[in-house]
């Protein structure tokens, strides 16, 4: 808001109404998806997650699954700090349960722009695979977001 005030004449109405028409788009941008968007890929997955690039703060989001790899939802599951997000499986598999998804693959974001796993991002991978497992939803992926399109799929780095 601050930033955009120091245009000229944009006072505090103006700067408010023009920072909730950006907020309304990225809304829409981010859950008004392609209809049948289906990920056979770690490239397409994170295609699918590419509003994630460029956050100034972690998000750990969740897509749910068909059997045919179909995203039946979305579901942002944390906003974290500059550098750090706490996720817990029980709220990462609780919509996917509701929705009674085959599968869920997860995303976030490194506002650093860098994409490389951290030990925390290793952990939660395991911990949210296993848990999968225990109760039948298949963990496929663990995307990482970083800039510029660049990515890392812990699956291909065999975390999963």
């Amino acid at each position: 808001m601050e930033e955009l005030k120091r245009f000229n004449g944009v006072g505090d109405i103006a700067a408010k109404r023009i920072a909730s028409a950006f907020g309304l788009a990225n809304h829409i941008r981010k859950y008004k998806k392609e209809e049948a968007y289906i990920v056979r890929s770690p490239e397409d997955a994170a295609k699918y997650f590419n509003d994630l690039e460029g956050l100034h703060q972690e998000h750990f989001e969740a897509i749910f699954l068909n059997t045919k790899n179909v995203v039946i939802g979305r579901k942002n599951i944390f906003k974290g700090s500059l550098n750090a997000s706490i996720v817990h499986p029980r709220e990462t598999f609780k919509e996917a349960i509701r929705l009674s998804a085959a599968s869920i693959i997860v995303a976030h974001n490194h506002p650093s722009g860098n994409p490389n796993p951290s030990n925390e991002d290793a952990e939660v991978t395991k911990r949210l695979a296993d848990v999968g497992k225990t109760v039948g939803i298949e963990l496929l992926d663990h995307v990482i977001i970083g800039e510029f399109g660049k990515f890392i799929s812990m699956k291909e780095k065999g975390y999963i």
